[in-house]
């Protein structure tokens, strides 16, 4: 098996495409081997997987964890599509505080790799979603932090007017208000 691993505009970000073997009966992919991507040069070590199942219109984000908690994300949608967003909040960064957005969904088969030190998101495309997430570490709840997806300064084209958004992602503060701890 194999993975295909493309650079987005964003330094540090990838999306990869795996090898999909499909016949009338359906398909079958890897969704993550260890060594197909140590032979793309992705040696990343995951210790938890995430999975959240979520209706169209939903808009999750845009949450980072800090350090020393900080955690890397291995995304894709199992089951559905999102527009999935990571903006970079690396202070020393020359992309700092840009975005890159790209579609995952079940038929295009994308992985989605967001390394610590950029916020992350995705707004729901199809009717349901399942969507997974390998992590690079543990969530720890004091480690949590946000951006407001909204925030006009970031110039994010979400494809909606108004997403079913939580009321704690609702009051994350504003790029500009962001103390990053990156």
């Amino acid at each position: 098996m194999a993975f295909r691993k493309i650079e987005a505009p964003i330094p540090g970000l990838y999306i990869f495409e795996p090898e999909v073997f499909g016949d009338e009966r359906g398909y079958f992919k890897e969704t993550y081997n260890r060594d197909s991507f140590s032979d793309i040069g992705f040696n990343e070590t995951f210790v938890q997987d995430n999975l959240s199942r979520s209706s169209r219109g939903v808009l999750r984000g845009l949450h980072f964890q800090a350090p020393p908690h900080a955690q890397g994300k291995l995304v894709t949608a199992l089951e559905g599509s999102v527009l999935d967003v990571a903006v970079d909040i690396r202070r020393n960064s020359s992309h700092y505080g840009e975005h890159f957005s790209v579609e995952l969904s079940a038929t295009n088969h994308k992985l989605f790799w967001i390394p610590p030190g950029f916020a992350h998101g995705f707004l729901v495309l199809s009717e349901t979603c399942l969507f997974h997430y390998k992590c690079t570490g543990v969530y720890r709840k004091e480690a949590e932090g946000g951006l407001l997806w909204n925030d006009p300064s970031l110039g994010i084209d979400w494809k909606i007017k108004e997403p079913v958004v939580s009321e704690k992602d609702s009051d994350n503060p504003r790029f500009g208000e962001l103390a990053s701890p990156f």
